[in-house]
């Protein structure tokens, strides 16, 4: 997700983990996608935007879109009320660098990423030769965009950007990315069938949004389009480097790495108590794909990872109920045991665990609240 203007998006998940509708590789517990969209993301009856659609298509002919590309692209579209409920309750799930970082390179992660490396070792070659670009760093981009293609949305764009340019809270914004929409169909690049995305309108295996698609997307085969929607991800891998090469990105340079004491350059330090981190110009680079710190750190530690590193070797402080991750794995294995299922052993408290806590509460007459503590741990060992 192309995010260095704005603060949405999956791979923000240390700020929303509601994340432009959660298609990326972000998610706390739970995984897949289903080919259904759920009800409120099918296209309802709406006299209003109805109404604006059809003043747009006038304001979009005089850009230049022809009215063969607009009654193409309109065809069984329509307003998706669920686009809007998610835009407007996006819970922020505050979580800390070490949850993130637990997410972000979990070994599952890290596995599909190495096999993906693998599995498109040619590819990733000749991106990195032309780009400059680490093949392991394109390919952590694709790992947490999307969860190396298995997760890059089915929601229709044209739909997705036409309903938050109408009643979203930014209308200006999403109808710059809706004209630009147009734009790519107009190109010949995907038909409207196929260009779907999250429900913000990020598309593709590393989740461009159409502006970026624009600026930055490159046809890598030779085939005429700039295809980032096919299962072959190579010209979506290729536009994320060279989307990191036009901004800056130094070939031979790391992202950065843990910062001992007395470390020269430019530290971060997201998680008060937690690891410092040596950084420098690529690691900014990174930011210009998603302008956050805990993003940038995901990207370059699990490329780390998929290019053969260990874990992270570094100490973070207990969280705010006095549980380190350890303790926190302890008590989900704890839950499990006893029937409550959490889903995963992960020591990141989402919400399997949450609803898992709940119901062992009310089972033991205690406070229904879905939060751990050192005490509930106590009780499950």
């Amino acid at each position: 997700m192309i995010l260095s203007r704005r603060q949405f998006g999956l791979g923000a998940a240390i700020l929303s983990l509601s994340a432009c509708g959660g298609v990326g590789g972000i998610r706390t517990e739970g995984t897949g996608e289903s080919d259904a969209l759920p009800a409120d993301l099918r296209p309802v009856p709406n006299a209003g935007y109805d109404a604006w659609v059809a003043s747009f298509r006038g304001r979009a002919a005089q850009q230049g879109i022809s009215q063969a590309t607009l009654d193409a692209a309109f065809r069984g579209t329509g307003y998706l009320p669920g686009v809007i409920e998610r835009d407007r309750n996006q819970t922020e799930f505050k979580r800390s660098l070490e949850d993130y970082l637990s997410i972000a390179a979990s070994e599952e992660r890290v596995r599909q990423g190495r096999a993906a490396l693998a599995r498109e070792r040619a590819t990733l070659s000749a991106i990195e030769a032309r780009y400059g670009v680490d093949a392991e760093i394109v390919t952590a981009v694709w790992g947490l965009e999307s969860f190396y293609g298995t997760r890059r949305g089915n929601v229709p764009v044209i739909s997705a950007t036409s309903t938050l340019a109408y009643d979203g809270r930014r209308g200006a914004f999403f109808e710059k990315q809706l004209l630009a929409a147009l734009r790519i169909l107009q190109n010949g690049d995907v038909t409207p069938a196929r260009m779907t995305g999250s429900w913000a309108g990020a598309m593709g295996h590393t989740q461009f949004i159409p502006t970026s698609y624009q600026a930055f997307a490159v046809d890598f085969t030779g085939d005429g389009r700039r295809d980032i929607w096919s299962d072959d991800p190579s010209d979506a891998l290729a536009s994320a480097a060279a989307y990191l090469s036009r901004n800056g990105w130094t070939r031979g340079q790391r992202w950065g790495r843990v910062a001992p004491a007395g470390t020269p350059g430019r530290v971060v330090q997201p998680q008060p108590g937690g690891p410092r981190f040596a950084v420098n110009s690529n690691f900014q680079v990174i930011k210009r794909y998603n302008n956050s710190d805990a993003y940038a750190i995901g990207v370059g530690h699990l490329a780390d990872r998929i290019g053969g590193a260990g874990p992270l070797e570094a100490q973070f402080p207990p969280d705010a109920n006095g549980l380190t991750k350890e303790d926190r794995i302890a008590l989900q294995r704890g839950l499990t045991r006893r029937g409550f299922d959490t889903g995963s052993a992960d020591g990141v408290i989402g919400p399997d665990t949450r609803e898992a806590l709940r119901r062992y509460q009310a089972s033991r007459g205690l406070p229904v609240t879905g939060e751990p503590s050192v005490e509930i741990l106590r009780g499950l060992r």
